[in-house]
């Protein structure tokens, strides 16, 4: 778990970007154009900010304020200046400015895989976010591996990353302490657990796993089986799975004969655990996948093996990505808010960043989605 960490970091406003350069756009269509006669040529043949200012007839700070806010501009001379911006082509080198502030305006991610789509939809929604604040992103994946966690923090670090968002809790206390002793800002996402200190955004994976199967022992299946990623330096899939036992144990169901198989996510390996579960003289009326893609692999070898699904075994996911609504038959799932999470992850950095507490932590909402992969237990 990581140490509580306090969000002290120094104060400085960002402008968000996308809205500045459409109001360049917008405002540079309504403009007459200059001959390329009238382009200066700086000495390292692109136009500078004192080209501007020399060829709008004001000064460099009113350059300034009409690139960062140009609402504190008067129209006349915003527009004068912003003929010039685009005739010249000057564009204003954000990497200076960066420097002189001591950031790069970038925030780094960390993911376990690039494999599937677990984490595209909350990735796309924690980007759009950091874009409206003028933060651009860098991503890379550990593939599950801490060492390699490690290693690409370390990466994006050397690279100028002003802050990281972590994917679950559980990984080298090396992470933890890096990131303290330079004192970077980071998320957590993904996870949540009651009293943890860090910031974090995501929700309890061991709840809404739970959630699932008393759904299932809820319709009257006792033989319940796993299939699960690799519990070990995995938090998530750690919780998921005694989601799973705390519902059997509730229903009265024997743990001990709960099968668990690990895997990694993957399609194939999905399947390949599910014809190992269905191999056996006591077969499981139903199967609980730790994600939407283990569970699709799940679905295929049952078809392979001419089982009807969800007449002689059932199968639920986790996720609800879009492949669980395109599988045959589509898949009962945990929805998780992928976009809603990505998005106020995002916001909690840019808060930490700018030395704003990010208030109290509380965790996401799931729920399930029922489709047709899970049905009453065959008699």
């Amino acid at each position: 778990m990581p140490p509580a960490r306090s969000a002290e970091c120094p104060s400085r406003r960002v402008a968000p970007l996308r809205s500045r350069l459409a109001f360049y756009w917008r405002t540079s269509k309504t403009l007459p154009k200059q001959t390329t006669s009238q382009r200066p040529k700086s000495s390292s043949g692109s136009p500078t900010l004192e080209d501007v200012a020399r060829l709008a007839g004001v000064s460099t700070a009113t350059v300034s304020r009409c690139l960062n806010s140009p609402d504190r501009v008067v129209e006349r001379t915003r527009n004068r200046v912003l003929q010039v911006v685009h005739d010249i082509g000057y564009a204003p080198n954000f990497g200076a400015r960066a420097l002189a502030a001591r950031r790069t305006n970038t925030v780094g991610v960390v993911i376990p895989t690039m494999e599937n789509a677990i984490f595209a939809r909350g990735l796309q929604a924690f980007q759009e976010e950091l874009g409206r604040h003028g933060f651009t992103l860098l991503v890379a994946s550990s593939s599950y591996q801490p060492e390699l966690e490690m290693l690409q923090v370390r990466t994006l670090l050397a690279r100028g990353a002003d802050a990281l968002m972590l994917i679950g809790f559980e990984r080298q206390q090396e992470v933890y302490d890096i990131l303290d002793r330079r004192g970077v800002p980071y998320v957590i996402s993904w996870a949540y657990h009651e009293g943890q200190e860090a910031p974090a955004i995501g929700f309890d994976n061991r709840l809404a796993m739970a959630e699932l199967a008393r759904h299932v022992t809820g319709l009257g299946h006792r033989r319940l089986a796993v299939i699960s990623a690799p519990q070990a330096e995995n938090d998530r899939a750690r919780d998921r799975v005694l989601g799973v036992m705390d519902a059997c144990r509730e229903a009265g169901i024997n743990t001990d004969g709960v099968t668990v198989i690990e895997t990694p996510y993957a399609i194939e390996n999905g399947a390949a655990a599910m014809e190992r579960l269905m191999s056996g003289a006591s077969r499981p009326t139903a199967v609980l996948c730790g994600n939407d893609v283990l569970a699709v692999g799940a679905v295929r070898a049952a078809t392979r093996l001419g089982l009807r699904v969800p007449g002689d075994v059932s199968i639920t996911g986790f996720d609800d990505i879009e492949i669980a609504q395109i599988i045959e038959p589509p898949l009962t799932t945990i929805h998780v808010p992928h976009r809603q999470m990505g998005r106020q992850a995002a916001q909690m950095i840019v808060s930490l960043l700018h030395g704003t507490p990010v208030g109290p932590l509380r965790p996401l909402d799931t729920h399930i989605v029922h489709r047709t992969s899970l049905g009453p237990p065959h008699t």
